[in-house]
């Protein structure tokens, strides 16, 4: 069992700002040099056109265009270099990995399982100045979100589905970044969805402040939605999309079901989302499917939890405050994981 930590950074400014400051927390932890080593052992399966990449980025998020050349500035590393790690968006490889996720009355729940060396241990608030929603919660690969909120209440989780027959398209972690920068309401969230280009296969849930929620079903060729309020690693609508191999998605689904049953408060949803007695979280680390980090959103008080690790309690956020000028605690966030592997800030 290890002790593992993660930054807590609020921001308040430009994007361009915002990456400036990135890029000097990035210079202070062993992130970039423990991507190039991961680039040399794993060739990319993609390519990257600076070209495209940049009328693409135009169109869909202008602001954290210029979030990476702030970044840029600080780390004087070459456009294509920039592009390759920070800006997510693919011409032309996910590990498998799960994810279990529960719509609650009033919040969104999930746990984040994947290998913890692609984990940046960064929590971020970022309210900016130059267009786009403020939003809270980790950060995936600097630039994207894994899960989050933003001002306006919209919730976002994604869980990955497969990565069969890729296309040219934004990857799933810039996906939730755009979500919550940009859209306000589930129906804003699925209309967008709809619109963006897509890499990849996934599903995003989403929940905004009215209560309403969804779950979008996305792959490169199709995009459908469905109203449930559980949600695991395989497709309900777009069942031909699936994986072969859907067994143990569907299993975890059936203890999330049994284990937290409707209306439950959210103190005990998390509590058995946090407690590997109860088989959702998950400690297949070296598999790729291993939790990280216990999320939870109550988008009408604009409230965010997270906690690291297992059996932990949660660092409760008031969004609400934060905005508002108030004070927030913003000491390192801690605790234990099961495994040496190391997060990729280490």
């Amino acid at each position: 069992m290890q002790d593992v930590t993660s930054t807590v950074m609020a921001f308040k400014g430009s994007h361009y700002d915002l990456g400036v400051a990135t890029a000097h927390w990035l210079k202070k932890t062993k992130i970039m040099q423990n991507r190039e080593k991961e680039w040399k052992k794993r060739t990319p399966r993609f390519d990257i056109d600076i070209k495209e990449t940049y009328t693409i980025f135009q169109i869909y998020a202008p602001q954290i265009w210029e979030e990476i050349q702030g970044m840029q500035e600080v780390l004087n590393i070459p456009t294509k270099q920039m592009l390759l790690n920070f800006a997510h968006y693919r011409f032309t490889d996910l590990k498998d990995s799960g994810c279990s996720v529960y719509l609650g009355d009033n919040y969104l729940l999930r746990n984040y399982d994947y290998h913890p060396a692609t984990y940046d241990g960064r929590y971020l608030l970022f309210q900016p100045i130059d267009g786009g929603l403020a939003q809270i919660g980790p950060t995936s690969r600097i630039t994207g979100r894994m899960d989050g909120m933003n001002e306006a209440g919209l919730v976002m989780g994604y869980n990955f589905m497969h990565r069969k027959r890729p296309q040219n398209g934004f990857v799933c972690y810039m996906i939730g970044r755009l979500v919550l920068e940009y859209c306000k309401d589930v129906p804003e969230a699925i209309q967008f969805l709809k619109e963006l280009p897509h890499r990849s296969s996934f599903s995003y849930i989403i929940m905004d402040k009215d209560l309403n929620h969804a779950i979008v079903e996305v792959s490169p060729r199709s995009v459908e939605v469905r109203f449930d309020r559980t949600c695991t690693n395989h497709f309900k609508l777009l069942t031909h999309e699936n994986r072969n191999y859907t067994q143990e998605s569907k299993e975890r689904l059936q203890r999330v079901l049994k284990n937290v049953p409707q209306h439950v408060a959210a103190q005990e949803a998390f509590k058995v989302f946090n407690n590997p007695q109860y088989n959702i979280y998950s400690k297949l680390f070296k598999s790729w499917s291993g939790t990280i980090h216990t999320s939870l959103y109550k988008p009408q008080e604009l409230e965010a939890w997270i906690a690291l690790g297992e059996n932990n309690m949660p660092r409760q956020f008031s969004f609400n405050h934060w905005l508002n000028n108030d004070e927030i605690n913003l000491q390192p966030l801690e605790g234990k994981l099961d495994t040496e592997l190391t997060f990729a800030s280490y």
